[in-house]
């Protein structure tokens, strides 16, 4: 019976060592194609290697590194924060952290970076690219923080112009609304002093234009009487 168990564990040890050596010769299958800038390859390989051992902080931290380099952020950011941190030294801790900053500057996510950063630095304070990238992102946060301020106030200053534009246009038509209603208003005064004015029908103004006729007729005949010319340029008034 103890030859048994004795085998059994034999055969235990192993298939660890086998699992081992698999493990570790595709991290470095991985390491070569990230050498050579295959960095897909060298995410197979990666992903393979966690197939073997799924909490290979080596495989995970690199397949983190070849997610980066092929612009998967997101994917990259995902991998670090699958890594059980406990476990680690301060100096591994520390380039996590690191890479994850460098993740979030990418995306423009300048504040999550700088946290990120000063993770790196209270891990390692003698890091100096932590150091320089913090500098980094402290500096374009503000940058980012500048351009937002701007925009806003011309946001704002845009919708002021508008503001002032419709009032200006809101004046102008109360103004031509005054002006065609003075209009219409002059108008009605005028129609209606045509209406006051006394009307002269047809049958008097016959009568009025015969007593003028007849008023002429008379003059000539008393001019011819005396024997005297009319007055040059005399005429009848018009109504």
């Amino acid at each position: 019976m103890r030859y048994v168990v004795l085998a059994s564990i034999i055969v235990l040890f192993t298939f660890q060592h086998l699992f081992s050596q698999s493990e570790q010769k595709l991290i470095r299958r991985g390491n070569r194609a990230y050498n050579h800038k295959d960095y897909l390859e060298s995410e197979v390989q990666y992903r393979q290697a966690l197939e073997q051992n799924k909490h290979s902080f080596k495989a995970k931290f690199n397949l983190s590194g070849a997610q980066y380099k092929q612009n998967k952020f997101d994917e990259s950011i995902n991998s670090l924060e699958e890594i059980n941190l406990s476990g680690l030294s301060n100096l591994e801790k520390s380039k996590v952290y690191y890479n994850k900053g460098n993740a979030l500057f990418k995306q423009n996510k300048f504040k999550e970076s700088i946290d990120a950063y000063r993770m790196a630095l209270k891990n390692n304070p003698d890091d100096l690219e932590a150091k320089y990238n913090l500098s980094e992102a402290i500096r374009m946060l503000q940058n980012q923080q500048n351009q937002n301020k701007q925009d806003q106030n011309n946001n704002q200053q845009n919708n002021q112009d508008k503001k002032d534009n419709q009032n200006d246009n809101n004046k102008d038509n109360e103004n031509k609304d005054q002006n065609n209603q003075k209009q219409q208003n002059d108008n009605k005064n005028q129609q209606k002093q045509q209406q006051q004015q006394p009307k002269i029908s047809k049958e008097d103004a016959e009568r009025m234009l015969q007593a003028l006729q007849q008023h002429e007729k008379e003059i000539q005949d008393e001019l011819k009487k005396k024997q005297a010319k009319p007055v040059s340029g005399s005429s009848i008034k018009n109504w």
